[in-house]
C-alpha cells in the first residue's frame, strides 16, 4: 500500500507531465550542445558542466557532498597511447566529480550516478571516427546525467522520507578509465561502509521504441535484487546480466563490495562518434525508465542493508589490456549464441576482411565465442600484426574471415 501510493505519486508527477519530459530535453540539449565543446576532463567544457550540474542540484536543495561544495576534484595520468609501454605517452589532466547529498537522517545511503563527461573534440584514443570537432555524447552520457539531476529533483520534492539518504553523483573521466568514480570510491566523502548499494546510469537516452530493451546489470550483487525485476512487465523488454563488472562506473562500486545495478538502452552506431546528438534521443522513453529505477529505489526502501554478493568476473575492467580493436559495435541487447556485430567502423580490421552489421560471431581462431564478454577475453590475446579467422553466421549462411589487427 505505501509503495503503490509512492508509485502513483511518481507516475503523476514525474513521467505523467510533459514538463518533466521537456526537462530531460532541457537538461540533455545543453549537456550535449556545442558550446560545452564535448564535456572532457579538464576543458572549459567541464567546467560549464560543472556550474550546470551544481546549480541543479542546489534548485533541488541538495547539499554539497564535495571537498569544496559539490566539487571533488582529482589529479590522474592518462595513456594517450595504450600500445606505448615507455611511460613517454602519459599527460597529467584533471576531473572533477560532482556531488549532492539528501540528508534523510538514515543509517544508510544509496548512490544514484552517471559519467557526464565525454571525448570532447574527438582526440581521444576511444573515438571510433576520424572526425574532428565536438563529440558532444548526447546519449554517452548527457542521458545518464539527466537522469541524475532528474532523480535528485524526485527524491528531494516527493514529500517522502525515505528510509536511506541519498548521494547523487556526476563524475568526470569515466572514458579515461572510470578514473572519477575509483576516485571516489578510494577517497569517499561519505562513510563507504554506509553505502547501501548504487544506482548508476549510462547511455540510457536511445530506446528503441520497437524492441523496447532495456539492459540491467548487476542482478547478481545482492540476494535482494532476486525477483526485483520482473521480466513479464510489459513497458520493456528486458536484458538481465547478473555480473557487477562492466565498461562503465558502477564497477568501481562493486570492487568495494558495494550492490550495484547498471542500466543500459544498447548499444548504437553513433557511439564514440559526432553523431551521437541529442536529436536522437528518445525523451519519453527515458523518462519512463526513470520512473521504472525510482519504482525500484522505493521497493528497496524497507529492505535495510543489502547483503553483497561476488559474481563471476567477466574480464571487462581493464580496457587498456586489449592491444588491438577489430572496430565493430558489439549488439549487447542480442539474444542470440554468439556476439551479433551492430555496425563496422570504415576502415577497421574487420571492415577491411568484410564482416558487416548483423553478422554473429561464432568463433575466433576455434575458439567458441557464446557472448561478448569471450569476445573480449578473446580479442586481450592478440596484438597489432596477427591475424584471427573469424567466423561468423550470416543469416543462414556460415563464413569465415581472416582479420588483420
Amino acid at each position: 500500500m505505501f509503495f503503490a501510493l509512492n508509485a502513483i505519486f511518481f507516475t503523476n508527477n514525474l513521467v505523467g507531465q510533459n514538463t518533466d519530459v521537456a526537462r530531460i530535453k532541457s537538461h540533455i540539449s545543453y549537456l550535449a550542445s556545442d558550446k560545452l565543446e564535448g564535456r572532457a576532463p579538464g576543458t572549459k567544457g567541464e567546467k560549464l558542466a560543472i556550474k550546470y550540474i551544481s546549480s541543479e542540484f542546489k534548485k533541488s536543495g541538495l547539499k554539497p557532498a564535495g571537498t569544496k561544495g559539490f566539487i571533488q576534484k582529482f589529479d590522474y595520468k592518462y595513456n594517450t597511447n595504450p600500445h606505448d609501454t615507455t611511460g613517454k605517452s602519459f599527460v597529467q589532466k584533471k576531473g572533477s566529480n560532482v556531488i549532492g547529498y539528501l540528508d534523510n537522517g538514515a543509517a544508510y545511503t544509496v548512490v544514484v550516478g552517471g559519467h557526464f563527461d565525454h571525448l570532447g573534440l574527438g582526440h581521444h584514443g576511444s573515438a571510433l571516427d576520424t572526425d574532428t570537432g565536438v563529440h558532444n555524447g548526447a546519449d554517452d552520457n548527457a542521458s545518464g546525467t539527466a537522469g541524475v539531476l532528474e532523480l535528485a529533483r524526485y527524491f528531494a520534492e516527493n514529500g517522502i522520507k525515505e528510509s536511506n539518504n541519498f548521494i547523487f553523483i556526476c563524475f568526470s573521466a569515466e572514458e579515461d578509465g572510470l578514473v572519477g568514480s575509483k576516485h571516489f570510491t578510494q577517497i569517499p566523502t561519505v562513510n563507504i561502509d554506509q553505502i547501501n548499494y548504487m544506482i548508476n546510469m549510462d547511455m540510457i537516452g536511445r530506446l528503441d521504441a520497437k524492441t523496447m530493451k532495456l539492459m540491467i546489470y548487476g542482478v547478481g550483487t545482492s540476494p535482494q535484487f532476486a525477483g526485483l525485476i520482473d521480466t513479464n512487465d510489459r513497458r520493456f523488454s528486458y536484458v538481465i546480466d547478473s555480473s557487477g563488472v562492466g565498461p562503465t562506473d558502477h564497477t568501481s562500486f562493486y570492487l568495494k563490495n558495494i550492490p550495484v545495478l547498471n542500466f543500459f538502452t544498447g548499444q548504437h552506431s553513433d557511439y564514440h562518434k559526432a553523431t551521437d546528438d541529442v536529436e536522437k534521443i528518445n525523451f519519453e522513453g527515458e523518462a519512463n525508465i526513470l520512473k521504472y529505477i525510482s519504482e525500484i529505489i522505493l521497493k528497496l526502501d524497507n529492505k535495510g542493508k543489502l547483503a553483497f554478493t561476488p559474481t563471476k568476473q567477466k574480464q571487462q575492467e581493464g580496457r587498456s589490456r586489449y592491444k588491438v580493436s577489430m572496430g565493430i559495435m558489439p549488439d549487447y541487447t542480442a539474444t542470440v549464441n554468439g556476439l551479433r556485430v551492430d555496425a563496422v567502423t570504415d576502415g577497421k580490421p574487420a571492415q577491411k576482411a568484410g564482416l558487416l552489421g548483423g553478422d554473429i560471431i561464432e568463433a575466433m581462431d576455434s575458439k567458441p565465442i557464446k557472448d561478448v564478454y569471450e569476445y573480449m577475453n578473446q580479442l586481450s590475446t592478440y596484438k597489432k600484426g596477427d591475424t584471427a579467422l573469424i567466423k561468423v553466421k550470416r543469416g543462414e549462411k556460415s563464413l569465415e574471415f581472416k582479420v588483420t589487427f
